[in-house]
C-alpha cells in the first residue's frame, strides 16, 4: 500500500525568540524538520507534503536544497494558523488523486519532533495497515502529562478520543497516556472527518486531534502504538532544543562507535549527522566534526580541533586546529595552531 506524509511546520515558534523560523534550528548539523523528513526513509512516502507558514520561504528553500530524492516534497503554505486540523486539510490538498477512492495510508506528522527513530514512524504504519485501522495514534505513557493531549479509551481498550489539556476535566487530568501529535490515517476518512472538525474549544482552533473522535464515533476503528517519550518529545524553546542535540550526539557517537571509531571522551566529540568517518579513526576530546566533512581510514582528529565542510584523506593527524572548506592530504600532519581555509 502507498504512503503519503503531511509533515506540520507552519508554527510561529515564538518561545524560540528567533528570527530563524523554528523548524530551520539546528540540531546536530541538520534543520529540525529535516531530521523529521529523514525519519520517514523507511516508509518511502510517494509524496511528501510540508505545511509552512512563518518564514514559509525560508523553510522551503532550506527543505528543497537538503531533502533526499525519495521525499518527493512539496509545500503548501497556511497562510493563517487556524490549528492543526485547519493544516493538515490544507496538507490534503497537495495530494493527487481522488481522495473518495484511496485507502492508502497517510501520515500525520508535526515539523518539531527531531528525535523520531524511522523504525518508530514504520512501525506506525505497519500496525495502521495490518489492523485496518481508520487513524492509528503514536502515544507515550509520561511521568507528568502536564501540557499534553491525553489519550480517552473505552472500556475494551479502544482509542476514542483525545483530549487536550486545556479542554480536560478532571478524570481526564490525571491520564499519563499523552498524544505525541503523529498519526496514520486512511486517506478516503480523513478529509471527511477533518471538515467536520469545529473549533469551538479555549483556542478557537481546528484540532487535528478531533478527527479520531469523530471517525470514532462513526463506528470507525481507532489504534494506537506506543513510542518512548523522549524519542517523541517536541522542541519549542532554546533549552528543549538543548537536550534534542545532546540526545541525537550521543546516539550519533554510539553509532560511530559500534562502526570502528575510537574517541577518548564520547561526552566531549561532536559530530553533526552529516558528516561520514572511516574506520580506525581515532577523536581526541574537543573534537568538533561539522558539515559536509569527511574523515578516511587511520586518521587522529584533536584535541580541541574542529573541521567544517572538510576532507582529511586517510592517515592524516590534525590537532588543536581548525580547517574550512579544505581538503587534508593523505599522511600529512596539520597544527597545532593552524587555521586552514579554503
Amino acid at each position: 500500500m502507498t504512503v503519503s506524509a503531511i509533515v506540520l511546520a507552519a508554527g510561529g515558534g515564538t518561545r524560540m525568540r528567533s528570527t530563524r523560523p523554528k523548524p530551520l534550528h539546528l540540531i546536530c548539523g541538520r534543520p529540525m524538520v529535516m531530521h523529521v523528513i529523514h525519519a520517514l526513509e523507511n516508509v518511502k512516502p510517494d509524496r511528501t507534503v510540508v505545511v509552512v507558514g512563518h518564514g514559509g520561504d525560508r523553510v522551503s528553500a532550506k527543505v528543497s536544497e537538503n531533502v533526499p530524492d525519495w521525499a518527493h516534497v512539496n509545500f503548501v503554505e497556511q497562510a493563517q494558523q487556524n490549528g492543526t486540523g485547519h493544516a493538515a486539510l490544507i496538507g490534503l490538498t497537495a495530494l493527487p488523486g481522488d481522495e473518495l477512492d484511496d485507502t492508502s495510508t497517510v501520515i500525520v506528522l508535526p515539523g518539531d519532533t527531531p528525535l523520531l527513530r524511522t523504525e518508530t514512524i514504520e512501525a506506525l504504519v505497519n500496525a495502521h495497515e495490518s489492523s485496518g485501522n481508520a487513524a492509528t495514534v503514536l502515544t507515550a505513557v509520561v511521568e507528568s502529562p502536564t501540557g499534553y493531549g491525553r489519550i480517552v479509551r473505552a472500556r475494551d481498550g479502544r482509542v476514542m478520543k483525545i483530549v487536550e489539556q486545556r479542554d480536560a476535566v478532571t478524570e481526564e487530568l490525571a491520564i499519563h497516556e499523552i498524544n505525541t501529535g503523529i498519526f496514520a490515517f486512511q486517506r478516503n476518512l480523513l478529509g471527511p472527518a477533518l471538515r467536520r472538525v469545529s473549533n469551538k474549544n479555549s483556542q478557537d482552533e481546528y484540532y487535528l486531534t478531533d478527527t479520531l473522535e469523530i471517525l470514532s464515533g462513526m463506528g470507525h476503528r481507532v489504534g494506537s502504538v506506543e513510542a518512548d517519550e523522549a524519542e517523541t518529545a517536541g522542541v519549542n524553546d532554546r533549552w528543549q532544543l538543548a537536550v534534542a542535540e545532546r540526545e541525537l550526539r550521543r546516539r550519533t557517537n554510539k553509532f560511530w562507535l559500534l562502526n570502528g571509531v575510537t574517541m577518548f571522551d564520547p561526552d566531549q566529540t561532536f559530530i553533526d549527522v552529516t558528516v561520514e568517518i572511516g574506520q580506525d579513526v581515532t577523536l581526541l576530546p574537543g573534537t568538533l566534526l561539522q558539515g559536509r566533512t569527511r574523515v578516511g581510514d587511520a586518521c587522529e582528529i584533536g584535541p580541541n580541533t574542529r573541521l567544517i565542510d572538510t576532507t582529511v584523506e586517510r592517515g592524516a593527524q590534525v590537532q588543536y586546529s581548525v580547517c574550512e572548506n579544505c581538503t587534508v592530504d593523505a599522511d600529512t600532519i596539520v597544527g597545532p595552531f593552524a587555521h586552514l581555509h579554503s
